[in-house]
């Protein structure tokens, strides 16, 4: 059995109620509620793969409207002791999830302004999104294998809100069609 995890249920409308051999996690969005709702799920059954679809802000001008595989997450919304930016005092600065894609960067604020996106891109990813190093974090603390799949809802800017509204539809049935086509479900 596989586990199908995403933040919220806009992000899943396109996907049956019933998909076979996926058991469906809605975590909420944001890393504590990410980390909290997987490690309950996972302390409570048992899971060959997780896989984890949702929406993602692109900030790497060549990353288009379409679907992405994560290779690794990092966070923006942390320092460590000295100040450095996208480094926690005890956690790993990046978490591989051991394919090949694009980085994405987790925090727990959407965002939605060019400063913000000035101050996430020099730190490597492509992507920003509000729960995948929490996601991956928690898969590796479990030993379980995880795939992140994130359709680019948005280009983190100014109203970036308003275009993640009239696109997480959209987003979904890509998200669905992938889904279909590497599972076959």
């Amino acid at each position: 059995m596989k586990l199908l995890v995403a933040a919220l249920e806009a992000e899943l409308v396109a996907f049956p109620e019933d998909l076979p051999g996926f058991d469906r996690l809605v975590t909420g969005p944001g890393k504590l509620q990410a980390t909290y709702a997987l490690t309950r799920a996972l302390d409570a059954g048992s899971y060959e793969e997780i896989v984890v679809v949702g929406t993602a802000g692109a900030i790497d001008t060549l990353l288009s409207a379409d679907v992405y595989e994560i290779d690794a997450a990092i966070q923006h919304d942390v320092t460590d002791i000295d100040g450095i930016v996208g480094q926690h005092v005890s956690l790993p600065p990046r978490v591989e999830l051991g394919r090949e894609g694009v980085t994405i960067a987790t925090g727990d604020h959407f965002v939605d302004d060019v400063e913000a996106v000035a101050v996430i891109r020099p730190l490597g990813a492509g992507l920003v999104d509000m729960e995948a190093y929490a996601y991956a974090w928690v898969a590796e603390q479990f030993g379980v294998p995880i795939r992140v799949i994130k359709a680019v809802s948005d280009r983190a800017q100014d109203d970036a809100i308003t275009d993640w509204r009239a696109t997480v539809t959209a987003c979904s049935a890509q998200l669905r069609e992938f889904i279909r086509d590497e599972y076959g479900v």
